[in-house]
C-alpha cells in the first residue's frame, strides 16, 4: 500500500478575484509545509495517526488558518479551540472542546485518545488533562492576530457572529486524513470556531461522526463547513455508512452527502476523504476550499478555488 495524505485549511467564499498573488502563495506554501510534515512520517514507515497529527500541527502553528495560533476571538475576547482525531484500526478516538491556551489542540485530542479512558473532554477539565500530559501551553499574546482582532472589534457589541475572520463565509477549520503503508486510516480536525461565538458554542470539528471519522473498513473523513448543519447531517459517519451498508464508492458517497443532502438543508462547506484502497476525494459545495494531497515526495497538489 502506498501511503497517502490529504489536508484542508477551510472552505467557503474564497474567490481568486479577492486574493492577492502574495496571499495565494502564502496559503499554498503553508499547505505544502503541512503536507511535507505529515508525509515525511508516512514515507519513513510511520503510522497514519502520527502523520495526521503532524500535518495538523503545522496548520495550527500558521496564523493564516483558524486553528491553534490563528484561532479567532470569541464574544469574551478569548480563543476557544476544538479538535478531534480518530484511528481507523479500532475506532479509538479523542476530542477536546472549549479549550484555551493549548498550543496544539490536535496533540491534546491524540493524548485523550491514547492516554485516557475517555473520548471527549471539555474546557478546564481538558486543560487539566493537558497539563498532566505536559503538553505545550502559550499565553494569550501567542494567539493574538491583528486582523482577527479588528474583525471581532466590529461585531463584539452585537449578537452577530461570523464563521471566520472575514465578512464573507469562510469556514476556517483545518484537517487531515491519511493511509499508511500498513493500510491503516486516520482522520483529524482542529478549529478556533466562530468569531464572537457565545454560550460555549461547539461546532462539528470535535464531534466524532460529524466532523471527523475513520474506519479501516471504509474511509477517513475530515470536514469543514457550517458546523450546525454538519452536526445535524452527521456528515462524516454518513459517508462511511453509505460505503459500508450500500456498497457505494468513496466518490459516490461523498457526492450524495456534500452535493445533495447538505445542499438540501443549506449546508455549505466541504471535506477531505480517503478510502481503504487509497482513493482520494475532496468535494465541496462552496466557492473554494484550501486543500492538498501528497502521494510521494514529488507527487502532490495544492489548490484553493473550485
Amino acid at each position: 500500500m502506498l501511503p497517502r495524505l490529504v489536508i484542508h485549511g477551510g472552505a467557503g467564499t474564497i474567490l481568486k478575484s479577492e486574493m492577492s498573488d502574495a496571499k495565494e502563495l502564502a496559503y499554498k506554501g503553508a499547505l505544502k509545509d503541512s503536507l511535507d510534515a505529515g508525509f515525511k512520517i508516512l514515507e519513513a514507515g510511520g503510522n497514519a495517526i502520527d502523520a495526521v497529527t503532524a500535518a495538523i500541527m503545522s496548520l495550527e502553528d500558521c496564523p493564516l488558518f483558524n486553528a491553534g495560533k490563528g484561532a479567532v476571538f470569541n464574544a469574551e475576547g478569548k480563543h476557544e479551540m476544538d479538535a478531534s482525531i480518530m484511528s481507523g484500526i479500532d475506532l479509538s478516538a479523542g476530542a477536546a472542546t472549549g479549550i484555551r491556551n493549548v498550543r496544539n489542540p490536535i496533540v491534546l485530542a491524540k493524548a485523550i485518545m491514547q492516554k485516557s479512558e475517555h473520548v471527549f473532554l471539555m474546557g478546564e477539565g481538558a486543560e487539566k488533562f493537558a497539563h498532566s500530559q505536559e503538553l505545550a501551553f502559550e499565553n494569550d499574546d501567542y494567539f493574538y492576530d491583528a486582523l482577527r482582532y479588528e474583525q471581532w472589534q466590529k461585531i463584539k457589541a452585537t449578537d452577530t457572529f461570523q464563521l471566520d475572520h472575514t465578512s464573507e463565509k469562510k469556514f476556517g477549520t483545518v484537517g487531515a486524513v491519511a493511509i499508511d503503508s500498513n493500510g491503516n486510516l486516520a482522520a483529524g480536525t482542529s478549529t478556533g470556531g466562530m468569531t464572537n461565538k457565545r454560550f460555549g458554542r461547539v461546532g462539528d470539528s470535535p464531534i466524532i461522526g460529524a466532523g471527523t471519522y475513520a474506519n479501516n473498513k471504509t474511509c477517513a473523513i475530515s470536514c469543514t463547513g457550517h458546523g450546525e448543519l454538519f452536526i445535524r447531517s452527521v456528515v462524516a459517519y454518513d459517508i462511511s455508512c453509505l460505503m459500508e451498508y450500500k456498497g457505494l464508492s468513496l466518490e459516490e458517497a461523498c457526492h450524495i452527502v456534500v452535493q445533495e443532502k447538505l445542499v438540501k438543508i443549506g449546508g455549505e462547506g466541504g471535506l477531505i476523504a480517503i478510502d481503504a484502497l487509497g482513493n482520494i476525494a475532496l468535494p465541496f459545495n462552496s466557492d473554494g476550499m484550501y486543500r492538498g494531497w501528497m502521494k510521494g515526495a514529488n507527487d502532490y497538489k495544492t489548490e484553493i478555488y473550485s
